[in-house]
């Protein structure tokens, strides 16, 4: 049998919604029972489970449903679907049941008569093709012609796109996304120029779009395919943190990717000048952007230099700076080092200035006495309860993750919010704070700025108003962003911002093994004598297999001595291998939080969820409060049938937040038992255990190690092999980001930051008298 040009050979059931058991309104999905009433598949029972992604799926509405049985480990058989269409009755009476059914708001049976009456059979087709012809029908109304005729293109037309789509392996929730960018028009597009859905659909391929366009006999050298690898080739570099790629190494990649004897340098570069006479690409100085990197880093610059250009208002004698020091030495009970000072002076005298140094050197120190004595100045208070009259608080203090920003509120007593928070993100990659919209305030710190990339250093630079003092804090030597560019190694090597490196290790006065040995990696001075064992750190030789085993004692003694598993952190830097992150997860959940008769867990994506779960987030969620790194805990979990939305729920617990997670929001979690380096950027833990083995080579670098290390607040193992590691803190990371800012800086802001406090200072200096 053929169903409207469907084979045989594709699987399919038509039969009646009978009642909706779960419907998504936010992604459309739905799990409805069926009424089955023909099929080909092997079924012969008379009603099914069917589950997908669909606009608008109306009860006791008939449909063909088209897709695959899969067993569903608590609710039995279930048909997934791929694709739809409404099944149209060739019967006059059946058309007219049709017509008045819901589907069709205001259409009664008597209108839905009198058209099938004067158009026949074919009524659906007729007014499809000839909106106009309902027109020519006595007694129905214009409004009423014009919803049909709406609501019949919106019905049809999409399942007829989600039909034509599943011939080339395009799911039902991708269909959706199209038909919602292209409407009518999908089909036409595709058959035309697949390749465009890799530039407008998020998620959409350029392979996929490669397989559409050889089946549908389009040019291997058409000049749309080199386009769309063009921009393939560039989007994938963005994931390796560059802005830019050199034209030659692009021009291979997109060879490489299109691999056609037919194509050459040339015609590349050719297709690539014409893309940036479009605006698709931007190339200069033989460099290739995507255009919102370009914009990004020349929208960053221009920001900079506009808040770098308004001076600042009031002078500060050096007499009165060191008074004022003094005065807070004396009720910090404190004594600031030379670098401390000079950082304290910069910051003041400067409208934006850089304030760097390891682990033990006192960035937080310089941050308070920054803040206090920009108060003593300014003649305004730090306590924000003091503006509760509805003034502006003066001081704004930010970093790029929820935890960083937590610990920058904890050490300084004073509020802080991430960056998306402090800009209003609203979910989609846009900011409520901007130029027009700037933020209010009046001295502006942001804490752990080698984590922020270009994107969000432009949207950040650009809702800072022109008064506004700025302090970055940061530490050179730890991993780059996750994101493109690698911003504060640019600004610190262009020499253009004021800048002050802590050098002196204050807190290794106090007998810190770990920060001695996050400066010895600093200055390419560990030895294998250097890794002996002390107070706060121990480094336990074992191999890759053997390195669970040995996590798992450790973490079981800790927890015999009392210590809380919130308190202890694994970190690693891979998920796969004998020694990877999922499988430490899964050895640690069993251990510390095993399963019982009494514990109610959950499955999904092959990961166990339990109550009392360590979880970590892994996208930012700002409707919600959780970001990208943020730790919490599984508290409660309610099946299907015991909460009002009758669906499966996970309720989290992040610091004081508890947040309601659906099945489709699992992919945003994982167990944190052991998470990766890079998701640990901005945090510190009070115990760190760091495997390091050899089945990491291919990621043991200096700066990963470095960053590790230094997450530990009161003790760090290190289990592992001794020459991986020591192999491993000599690796320089070769993995050159091409980014264009620090060239782009030199060229269009001027040395005009050497301020009064630099030239005061060369006259005279408190540190002259020691």
């Amino acid at each position: 049998m053929g169903l409207d040009g469907q084979s045989n050979e594709k699987g399919y059931i038509k039969g009646e919604v009978l009642y909706t058991i779960f419907h998504n309104e936010t992604e459309h999905f739905s799990i409805a029972k069926i009424k089955v009433q023909e099929t080909n598949e092997d079924f012969n029972e008379k009603e099914v489970v069917a589950k997908g992604y669909f606009t608008n799926l109306q009860e006791q509405t008939t449909y063909y449903f088209f897709g695959d049985f899969e067993k569903h480990s608590r609710f039995g058989l279930q048909y997934k679907v791929n694709a739809y269409q409404t099944f149209i009755p060739s019967t006059k009476d059946g058309l007219i049941s049709y017509l008045s059914s819901d589907l069709f708001f205001g259409v009664g049976e008597k209108t839905a008569t009198r058209i099938v009456e004067h158009l026949g059979e074919s009524a659906i087709s007729k007014i499809l093709n000839n909106p106009d012809i309902l027109s020519t029908i006595p007694g129905i109304k214009k409004a009423t012609s014009e919803l049909l005729t709406k609501s019949l293109q919106e019905n049809q037309g999409f399942e007829h796109v989600v039909v034509y789509l599943s011939n080339y392996g395009v799911g039902l929730k991708m269909a959706q996304k199209i038909y919602e960018a292209y409407k009518d028009e999908a089909i036409d597009t595709l058959e035309e120029d697949p390749y465009r859905y890799v530039f407008d659909i998020e998620g959409f391929g350029f392979q996929t779009a490669d397989e559409i366009a050889r089946k549908n006999g389009l040019s291997l050298t058409h000049p749309n395919r080199i386009g769309a690898g063009c921009i393939y080739v560039l989007q994938k570099s963005v994931q390796e943190g560059h802005v830019y790629l050199p034209l030659e190494i692009c021009v291979r990649q997109v060879l490489d990717l299109l691999s056609n004897q037919e194509l050459s340098d040339q015609v590349i570069s050719t297709r690539l000048t014409e893309m940036n006479t479009d605006k698709s690409v931007i190339i200069q100085h033989g460099n290739i952007y995507l255009p919102s990197l370009y914009y990004a880093e020349d929208g960053f610059i221009s920001h900079l230099k506009r808040i770098i250009e308004k001076p600042i208002e009031k002078d500060i004698p050096l007499a009165e700076l060191m008074k004022i020091i003094g005065d807070i030495e004396e009720t910090e009970i404190l004594s600031y080092g030379k670098d401390q000072f000079e950082a304290i002076n910069q910051a003041l005298h400067s409208k934006v200035a850089i304030v760097t140094g390891g682990p033990g050197t006192g960035k937080t120190t310089v941050i308070k006495g920054i803040l206090n004595a920009y108060a003593a100045i300014q003649e305004l208070s730090l306590d924000p309860k003091d503006y509760d009259n509805g003034d502006e608080y003066p001081f704004v203090l930010t970093a790029p993750t929820g935890r960083a920003s937590k610990r920058l509120k904890e050490s300084t007593g004073l509020p802080a919010v991430t960056i998306h928070r402090l800009l209003g993100w609203d979910g989609k990659d846009g900011f409520e704070r901007n130029q027009n919209d700037p933020l209010s305030g009046k001295f502006l710190i942001v804490d752990e700025f080698s984590m922020v990339d270009i994107w969000l250093a432009n949207n950040l630079f650009k809702a800072i108003p022109d008064d506004m003092q700025v302090l970055i804090v940061g530490d050179e030597d730890q991993l780059p962003s996750v994101g493109p560019g690698q911003v504060l190694s640019d600004l610190l090597s262009s020499e253009l911002i004021p800048f002050v490196s802590l050098n002196e290790v204050y807190r290794q006065k106090e007998g810190s093994k770990i920060i001695q040995l996050a400066h010895d990696i600093k200055n390419d001075t560990c030895t294998i004598d250097k890794l002996k064992n002390d107070e706060d750190f121990s480094f336990i030789n074992c191999n890759e297999y053997h390195v669970i085993d040995v996590i798992t004692k450790i973490i079981s003694k800790a927890i015999a001595k009392g210590i809380d598993i919130k308190d202890i952190q694994v970190l690693a830097p891979m998920y796969r291998s004998q020694a990877g992150i999922t499988l430490i997860n899964k050895q640690l959940q069993q251990l510390v939080n095993p399963k019982t008769p009494q514990k109610r867990e959950v499955k999904a994506n092959d990961i166990t969820y339990r109550v009392g779960d360590k979880v970590i987030q892994l996208v930012n969620q700002p409707e919600d409060g959780v970001y990208n790194g943020d730790i919490g805990e599984v508290v409660a979990i309610f099946k299907e049938d015991e909460n009002t939305d009758n669906v499966e729920q996970l309720v989290l617990l992040f610091e004081e937040k508890e947040i309601v997670y659906e099945r489709k929001d699992y992919m945003n979690i994982m167990h944190a038992y052991c998470v990766s380096i890079h998701k640990s950027q901005g945090s510190e833990f009070p115990i760190v255990i760091l495997p390091v083995v050899s089945a990491y080579n291919r990621m043991l670098r200096k700066n990963l190690l470095y960053t590790a290390i230094t997450r530990s607040k009161e003790s760090l193992i290190i289990c592992g092999e001794v020459h991986a590691f020591l192999r491993g803190i000599q690796t320089m990371d070769t993995n050159k980001r091409y980014t264009s800012l620090r060239e782009h800086l030199l060229e269009r802001i001027p040395i005009m930051q050497s301020s009064e406090a630099e030239s005061d200072e060369k006259e005279i200096s408190p540190y002259d008298f020691m």
